[in-house]
């Protein structure tokens, strides 16, 4: 059984880490299997040290991919993610630092270019948010933030990336539901996820003749250290009670939408938009 709010209390610095959420999210660690899906295939996963992005590398792991883990500074949530990939008898690139930067974006493409040997898959799932119950309470330099995280950022990892990959290869952004149903006191976030949602769209017509497929998945509430490190105390106890479900997602509840979208089987998916909402519906 997953568990269903009320949460205890808490709350914790930006970025957050797992090991100081309760209850502790469930990433897939004792539940996915794989089946040789993605054997051979190169991935990068950026925010890949926790939540979704742990998820995703553990399934992707155990599908037979290789993987590059770009992720901020939690250094303890990125080994344990590389921990449960060399587990599944992968390869585990950890590269810490801020996607904000063009430059850092274009060294991870080239990181994983040298060291898994190209790129067969790009997740871009990296993302900043931070709550605010008045306009002006949003700083200019936190909605620059915002979009420089994730948007901006992931135009160019998917530019420095594309050059180097193969028909059949796939980008799977994050978007979510508040790409559609906007929650008002996550404005700066939920702006970027409709663009991230478009920008999908638009992607995947651009690269359709080159045999590269560009979808993304939208979540509802997922349990991940983003909230308690972005949310008062008491909107983390009661995460996720909007949804018909009354829960919020586990990290593992994706993984599966993410290679479904990876895999070269889903060779006629490009453009779409996977909704994974606890019931909650998009437009």
């Amino acid at each position: 059984m997953h568990p269903k709010p009320p949460f205890s209390e808490q709350q914790q610095s930006m970025p957050g880490v797992t090991g100081q959420m309760d209850p502790k999210p469930d990433h897939g660690e004792s539940s996915y299997k794989g089946s040789g899906r993605l054997l051979g295939k190169r991935a990068i996963i950026t925010g890949g040290d926790s939540g979704i992005g742990r998820a995703v590398a553990i399934a992707f792991a155990r599908e037979g991919a290789d993987l590059l883990i770009s992720y901020l500074n939690e250094d303890e949530d990125a080994a344990e993610t590389k921990h449960w990939v060399k587990k599944a008898g992968r390869k585990a690139i950890l590269v810490p630092g801020d996607i904000q930067s063009a430059e850092h974006c274009r060294s991870i493409i080239e990181t994983a270019k040298a060291k898994l040997g190209g790129i067969d898959i790009l997740v871009n799932n990296a993302a900043h948010q931070a709550t605010f119950d008045d306009i002006g309470e949003i700083s200019d330099d936190e909605w620059e933030l915002t979009f420089k995280v994730n948007i901006h950022a992931m135009f160019y990892l998917t530019k420095a990336a594309v050059p180097h990959m193969r028909p059949g290869s796939a980008i799977i952004n994050t978007a979510s539901v508040n790409a559609d149903m906007p929650n008002p006191t996550l404005l700066a976030y939920a702006t970027t996820k409709g663009a991230i949602q478009n920008f999908t769209a638009g992607l995947a017509q651009l690269l359709a003749e080159k045999g590269i497929r560009a979808n993304a998945v939208a979540p509802g509430p997922i349990w991940t250290p983003l909230i308690p490190s972005t949310m008062d105390a008491e909107r983390v106890s009661n995460f996720g009670k909007q949804v018909p479900m009354k829960r919020p997602g586990q990290p593992a509840e994706l993984a599966t939408a993410y290679v479904m979208l990876a895999d070269p089987l889903s060779s006629y998916v490009s453009g779409a938009t996977i909704a994974v909402t606890g019931g909650k519906p998009i437009i």
